[in-house]
């Protein structure tokens, strides 16, 4: 039985059973992976899985089940309509949706999962020959996956929403050593499916294990506060973990402390600072027409002229907090229900060129890419996968990699320089409640902050 003929026997099944609300998602998945670790092939393989789930509402309760066969579909919904009357005693409260009924097709040459596992083998053969070519690398690993869905959404508003995506991810990483010291950098890559992307990175590899090596020369800087400049890459990566999530109106709602920091009209940065999501931008990897809840992806300010002016929501959360919904509903797989997730979330840019932001500055730091971070509410520490001096309005000499931290909405009080060089990034994955790695993207302009706080020696 095909995924839409599962489906029209489903949508029947909805409508027997009493609840405030009920959807449910089928999904039909291909996928291939390849793994190398240090010289290796460690695996290699290809996929394909179905499934879906159903969740109900009931006087405020949800039921949630998921499932991996096609049978008896009026059970799962009975099922999941129970466990919701088992835990609803409020009122149910979902904010206002209009039934859709449309199909979102995929360019059938965008498919990266028909490509031959040869021809991708071939291809990350020839970055880990590149990489074992770098005298003093001691280990590296390569992680390739890439995946066709199709999904269907249904609910018992009338919805019937067919919906086609393929991404792709690439991670590599290079490990140098000497006489104890350990220096590693990574390069990640992503697309909507499309593989001519991962096909012309051997410059990029190249030079990834080449400033392994070089690190390992490289001096520490003295750690103290320092006008910092950080690239497109790491500022999407700041805005994403150290601001997004705080935007996420789920943490926001189940949270008092956030609810006081993250109060609509407050002031957090300049006029010149913009903060926007949206799934809205063909081609990147966290763009979609419609969310996990049938709701329309829009273009969500949660900045605008340097003032707290949106959140990002589902039906729910929006209902709750007397806001409108945004269209972030999202789950990994059939697995999940959706929860409040961001998308492609990125600083706007401003009017000030890369040579102009550094020139008046006598001593600060160029932070570059990222190696990893961690949140916790307001503060964040983040570690920059490259730095270099900035002396006399210069790039000077390269440094170790550093680690910024502080407070987030202290140091958006403290961009004082957006530039004019929007970038995207589309290398990683987000990371909540279980549920990653979700495609997403994230970007900014390079942008210049005043006392940021470095850590080294």
């Amino acid at each position: 039985m095909t995924i839409e003929a599962v489906a029209h026997e489903l949508m029947d099944a909805l409508k027997r059973f009493d609840a405030d609300y009920i959807e449910a998602h089928l999904e039909e998945t291909e996928t291939s992976h390849l793994t190398y670790r240090g010289r290796e092939l460690e695996s290699v393989g290809r996929a394909t899985a179905i499934g879906g789930n159903v969740r109900a509402l009931v006087r405020g309760g949800w039921g949630f089940v998921s499932f991996n066969s096609f049978e008896d579909l009026p059970g799962r919904v009975e099922l999941a309509v129970r466990q919701a009357r088992f835990v609803g005693g409020e009122t149910s409260r979902l904010a206002p949706a209009e039934p859709v009924v449309e199909v979102v097709s995929l360019d059938r040459e965008q498919n990266p999962v028909m490509i031959p596992l040869a021809e991708k083998k071939e291809v990350l053969d020839e970055y880990n020959d590149l990489i074992w070519r770098t005298p003093q690398i001691q280990t590296s690993t390569i992680g390739y996956a890439d995946s066709r869905k199709k999904t269907i959404f249904l609910s018992s508003l009338g919805s019937y929403i067919e919906q086609e995506r393929a991404d792709i991810a690439l991670r590599l990483a290079a490990v140098a050593t000497r006489d104890g010291d350990v220096q590693q950098v990574g390069l990640s890559v992503g697309s909507r499916g499309d593989f001519s992307l991962v096909r012309s990175l051997h410059r990029e590899v190249e030079e990834m294990a080449h400033h392994a090596v070089e690190l390992l020369s490289a001096p520490q800087v003295k750690g103290g506060e320092y006008t910092v400049v950080l690239d497109p890459v790491l500022a999407g990566v700041f805005v994403h973990e150290a601001f997004g999530h705080l935007s996420e109106s789920d943490f926001v709602y189940e949270n008092e402390r956030l609810r006081e920091l993250m109060t609509l009209g407050r002031r957090f940065g300049s006029e010149q600072l913009n903060i926007i999501d949206t799934a809205t931008i063909p081609g990147l990897r966290g763009s979609y027409k419609y969310d996990d809840e049938g709701m329309p992806a829009t273009k969500t300010y949660l900045i605008r002229e340097g003032e707290l002016v949106g959140r990002l929501h589902s039906r729910e959360t929006a209902a709750k907090m007397g806001e409108k919904p945004t269209g972030n509903a999202r789950a990994l797989d059939y697995r999940y229900p959706p929860i409040v997730r961001m998308t492609n979330t990125y600083i706007e840019p401003g009017q000030v060129s890369f040579s102009d932001m550094i020139s008046d500055i006598k001593e600060g730091i160029y932070a570059k890419n990222w190696y990893g971070g961690t949140t916790s509410m307001e503060m964040f520490t983040f570690s920059a996968g490259e730095a270099y001096m900035i002396r006399q309005g210069k790039i000077a000499e390269m440094l170790r990699p550093v680690v910024l931290s502080g407070n987030v909405f202290t140091t958006l009080k403290n961009i004082d320089a957006i530039g004019d060089d929007l970038e995207m990034n589309q290398g990683g994955g987000c990371g909540k409640g279980g549920q990653m790695p979700l495609p997403v993207s994230n970007g900014s302009p390079h942008i210049r902050i005043r006392r940021c706080l470095v850590g080294g020696k």
